[in-house]
Order: structure tokens, then C-alpha cells, then sequence
């Protein structure tokens, strides 16, 4: 009784181990195409939005379909290719300038990630559905060995 035990107990952690692996990729390292990259969902009084990491965005842009926006304030360097510079703090005020299609995907980046977070809460409590923010702004992208680019 002790060894089936053991042995059932064994394949449950190798069954929970393999669920743990990350799913396939392709010789980039990024998912197959048609997956969504990888995210972390956050939870706002209206929805929510995806927060990715520099690694991730750094392979969404390799075949580039969404808004980019950069929103801190003031202008301390950017993200080729940005698509925008709207001020965190003016998202509600200025939403004419992002994609009329509620459900068009918007990734937003600021300096440290705060900024944008808030722009994205923003652009979800104003009905977006597609929301993306770069975790860590683009400290976190500089330190991933990206490059920012400074004027």
C-alpha cells in the first residue's frame, strides 16, 4: 500500500511540475503566432489591463499591431516606435487621440510604470477593452539591455 502511495504521490508531482513548463515557442523564444503574448492581468474599478515586461514587449514589436504610447511627463526618452506622447494625466481629456475602436490594442509605457498605469486605468474606465502597460516603464526596458532613445 506504502509503494502505490508513493507512486501515485509521484505522478501528481510530475503531472504538477509539467504544468508549471511555459507552452512551446518558436526559435525567437516567443509564443506561436496567434498567441497572446504573455501578461499580467490588473484588476480595476471598471475592467482591467494587461501589464507585460520588457522582454515581451520587445517581441510585440517585432511584428508591431498595436498603439504605442508613451505617457510621462516631462519627455525623458522614448520606445522606437512610439506612436504617441499623451501626458498620463491629460488620457481622459485627450481620448480623440487614441484609436476610435474601443477594442484596438494600446500599449502605454511611462519612465517607472506608475504614470502609464494610471493611463491605462484611464483608458479602461473610458471603455478600452484592449489595454497593455510595460511593467517597470522603461527603467525596467534599459535594464533589460533595450535601447531608449534620448533627445
Amino acid at each position: 500500500m506504502r509503494r502505490l502511495t508513493l507512486a501515485l504521490l509521484s505522478l501528481l508531482v510530475l503531472t504538477a511540475l509539467a504544468a508549471c513548463q511555459p507552452g512551446p515557442a518558436n526559435d525567437s523564444g516567443n509564443p506561436p503566432s496567434g498567441s497572446e503574448p504573455a501578461s499580467t492581468p490588473v484588476v480595476v474599478s471598471s475592467g482591467a489591463f494587461k501589464q507585460i515586461t520588457p522582454e515581451t514587449l520587445a517581441g510585440m514589436l517585432a511584428g508591431k499591431n498595436f498603439f504605442f504610447v508613451n505617457t510621462h511627463i516631462p519627455y525623458e526618452g522614448e520606445i522606437a516606435p512610439t506612436d504617441a506622447f499623451i501626458d498620463y494625466d491629460e488620457t481622459a481629456q485627450r481620448l480623440a487621440e487614441y484609436p476610435a475602436d474601443k477594442d484596438a490594442m494600446i500599449v502605454l509605457y511611462c519612465r517607472s510604470g506608475r504614470m502609464s498605469a494610471i493611463a491605462a486605468e484611464d483608458l479602461v474606465d473610458a471603455g478600452y477593452t484592449n489595454v497593455w502597460d510595460l511593467a517597470g516603464g522603461f527603467n525596467a526596458w534599459k535594464d533589460a539591455g533595450f535601447e531608449l532613445i534620448v533627445n
